[in-house]
């Protein structure tokens, strides 16, 4: 733009840039007039650059005039003094003046010199260029760039997707690779669990206090298991099976992770599956849960994770997935619980004796033998030649 103009910095303006270079000046205003660029204006330092901004500049502006200031700052380096460039661009000023000083701004930076200038301002009112708007400029500038929401929800995400570390004086009992520790109350009662003092045991997330809690604990039959399941957020769920299986009875801890749909927020399921391998690693290896294999009696943990389809929000829903193998990781081996099957279900009502039975010991399908060809009868003999009649 600024070869499309031509226009240059006069003599007399190459002069004063040369003077205040040298500190004699604070303030200098560039116009165009004659297809040059002239100076139009200068004042010397009073005070502080911050004390003299306000004072210096806006007395200089004019409210249908498009102008340059370049204004300096007390700050020094090795090359002199640095300044900061106001391109002041009224709304009410004529058009082409408009265009011809945007156009110019180009080799104006060039000819003062682009390595002096700090900070570039442009303003169309005086709010934009005074003293306070220069910092909100400069705060500006410090800013992200902006995000959308989906951005703003990963970024939240990753931010709470941190390791922790435990000392003597942590109060909470926190798990590597896990956003949120277990709360005291939690961390008790999964001990309790591991004893045997009831059969249930259900934990959720507090996003603001950034904590997996208690939610509740219980004494129940399977045919219970759906109606402790919520319609409306994902939730950890610790279940021990009590049953029968090829003469043997088992008491089978099970492991629900419950993601009710679309009605939970994004963040609120990636939170929830980001936390769920670490909080079953925490369970099975933590709490020193260690599982006979081949025994009369086999304990058997299995993880549930429920998702009520499309009730909860994407992010509640996104944010439970992302949480839900941290959280198992956890409780399998911080915990020490080792869990025989972690199932997933979009439905409370499919979580029945059968449905779990089957889950835990899958039918095995019979392979049947492929048909054997019987061999041939042995010491056959040579392999003999035969003769048409027509050779006789």
């Amino acid at each position: 733009m600024s070869h499309q103009t031509g226009i240059t910095a006069s003599p007399d303006l190459l002069s004063v840039f040369a003077k205040a270079k040298s500190g004699k000046h604070r303030v200098l205003k560039i116009s165009i007039e004659n297809e040059q660029m002239v100076s139009s204006g200068t004042k010397s330092a009073v005070g502080s650059w911050e004390d003299d901004y306000d004072k210096l500049i806006l007395p200089l502006l004019a409210e249908k005039e498009p102008c340059y200031i370049l204004y300096r700052l007390d700050e020094k380096t090795s090359t002199g003094y640095l300044w900061i460039a106001l391109f002041w661009s009224p709304d009410f000023s004529p058009v082409r003046e408009k265009m011809l000083y945007a156009a110019t701004r180009a080799t104006l930076k060039k000819e003062f010199g682009q390595g002096d200038l700090k900070h570039e301002v442009f303003g169309t009112t005086l709010e934009d260029v005074n003293y306070k708007g220069y910092l909100k400029h400069i705060k500006s500038l410090d800013a992200p760039a902006p995000l959308t929401f989906a951005e703003e929800e990963l970024q939240a995400i990753r931010e709470n997707e941190v390791n922790a570390v435990v000392n003597i004086d942590t109060k909470h009992q926190t798990m590597q690779g896990v956003a949120f520790p277990l709360s005291q109350s939690a961390a008790q009662k999964l001990e309790e669990f591991k004893h045997g003092d009831f059969n249930y045991i259900q934990l959720s997330l507090d996003i603001n206090k950034e904590l997996i809690n208690l939610e509740d604990t219980d004494d129940i039959k399977v045919k219970s298991l759906p109606s402790k399941v919520p319609s409306d957020h994902p939730r950890y769920h610790l279940f021990t099976f009590k049953h029968t299986h090829e003469g043997d009875y088992m008491e089978t801890p099970v492991f629900i992770y419950s993601m009710p749909g679309y009605k939970c927020s994004i963040k609120e399921r990636m939170l929830y599956s980001s936390c769920k391998s670490p909080l079953v690693d925490y369970i099975q290896h933590h709490m020193g849960i260690e599982l006979a294999k081949k025994c009369l009696y086999t304990l058997c943990q299995v993880f549930i994770y429920s998702m009520p389809g499309y009730k909860c929000s994407i992010k509640e829903r996104m944010l439970y997935s992302s949480c839900k193998s941290p959280l198992v990781d956890y409780i399998q081996h911080h915990m020490g619980i080792e869990l025989a099957k972690k199932i997933e279900s979009d439905d409370s009502s499919e979580l029945t004796e059968e449905f779990i039975y089957e889950e835990i010991h899958p039918t095995k399908n019979a392979v049947r033998q492929a048909f054997a060809k019987p061999k041939g009868p042995a010491n056959r003999g040579p392999r003999r030649m035969l003769r048409s009649d027509k050779n006789n």
